[in-house]
C-alpha cells in the first residue's frame, strides 16, 4: 500500500497542476518556451504544482556548480513558491541527482520516491513510473541501485562539470519519438493493480511513458491518469474538487482534451 512521503505537504488545494517529462536541455525551443509561459500562468491561477519527475534531460550538483539548463526552471518555480504555493518535485530517471541547490534555488519539496496526499479533494498516488514494471524493468532495477549509489555519485562528482556533463548526454537516449516498447500497456497495468489494492485511492498518476492518459475503467474504480511528456507536446493534468482533466497548454490557455467528473461512471 503507498505511504506518504516525509516532509511534504499530504493535501494540495485546487487548482493542482501536473506535468512531467519536459527533458529540458533537449527539449525544442517552441515546447520549451511554452513552458514558461504556463508556469507563469499556474502562478497567476495561484495553482498547486507537481514536477512528475524528468524536468531535466540531465541534472547534477557539483558543489555550487549545476547546469546551465535548469537555471530558468528553478527560478519559474521560486516565483511560485514565493507566491506561498506547493511545487512537489518528484525525481525521475532523468533528474534523481538532486541536491541542496536545487532545493533551495527551487522553493520546491523534492521528493526522492512516490507521494500519497490529496489533489483537490482526490486521494491520489503519484510516481514517476520508472522501474514499476515487474519483469520489463528488472534490468533497469539492478543498474538504477548502481547509478543512484552514494558511491558512484562520488565518483561522478569528482569529473570536470564539463566532461561528466558530455557523458551523460553522450549516454543518453532520449529523443522526441521516446515511446516505451509496450506502448505504455505495462504502466498502465501497474497503476489498475495499484488501484485495486488500495481502495481509498481515487486516482494514480504516472509519467515517464511519454504516452498522455486519463482513464477509468468502471464506476467503481478508480482513474489512472498520466499527462505525457512536455518534451512532445504541451499536456499536462489539471485537478479541480469537480473533475481531473487532461488538458493542452496553446501558449495563453488551457484546452481541455478529455476530463472524467468526480461523480461519472
Amino acid at each position: 500500500m503507498p505511504v506518504p512521503v516525509s516532509g511534504a505537504p499530504s493535501a494540495l488545494d485546487a487548482p493542482v497542476y501536473v506535468i512531467a517529462d519536459a527533458h529540458l536541455g533537449v527539449t525544442p525551443p517552441d515546447l520549451e518556451d511554452s513552458l514558461w509561459s504556463f508556469l507563469a500562468h499556474v502562478r497567476d491561477e495561484r495553482g498547486a504544482l507537481v514536477m512528475n519527475g524528468d524536468m531535466f534531460e540531465f541534472w547534477f550538483e557539483w558543489g555550487h556548480v549545476v547546469p546551465h539548463v535548469g537555471v530558468r526552471l528553478l527560478a519559474a518555480c521560486a516565483a511560485i513558491a514565493e507566491r506561498g504555493l506547493p511545487v512537489l518535485w518528484i525525481i525521475g530517471n532523468h533528474d534523481c541527482w538532486g541536491g541542496d541547490v536545487l532545493r533551495a534555488q527551487s522553493g520546491a519539496s523534492y521528493l526522492d520516491g512516490p507521494w500519497t496526499g490529496t489533489l483537490a479533494g482526490w486521494r491520489a498516488h503519484i510516481a514517476h513510473g520508472d522501474g514499476l514494471r515487474p519483469e520489463l524493468d528488472r534490468g533497469y532495477r539492478a543498474l538504477r541501485a548502481v547509478i543512484r549509489h552514494p558511491w558512484a555519485v562520488r565518483v561522478f562528482r569528482l569529473l570536470h562539470p564539463d566532461w561528466g556533463a558530455a557523458l551523460a548526454r553522450a549516454t543518453s537516449h532520449t529523443s522526441r519519438n521516446v515511446r516505451p516498447r509496450d506502448g505504455g500497456e505495462g504502466l498502465r497495468t501497474v497503476a489498475h493493480q495499484t488501484l485495486a489494492a488500495d481502495p481509498t485511492l481515487d486516482v494514480v498518476v504516472y509519467g515517464h511513458t511519454h504516452i498522455a492518459m486519463l482513464e477509468r475503467k468502471s464506476r467503481e474504480t478508480g482513474i489512472y491518469a498520466n499527462p505525457g511528456a512536455w518534451l512532445n507536446e504541451p499536456t499536462f493534468l489539471k485537478f479541480t474538487a469537480e473533475r481531473v482533466s487532461l488538458c493542452r497548454w496553446d501558449g495563453a490557455r488551457e484546452i481541455v482534451t478529455a476530463s472524467i467528473d468526480r461523480s461519472a461512471p
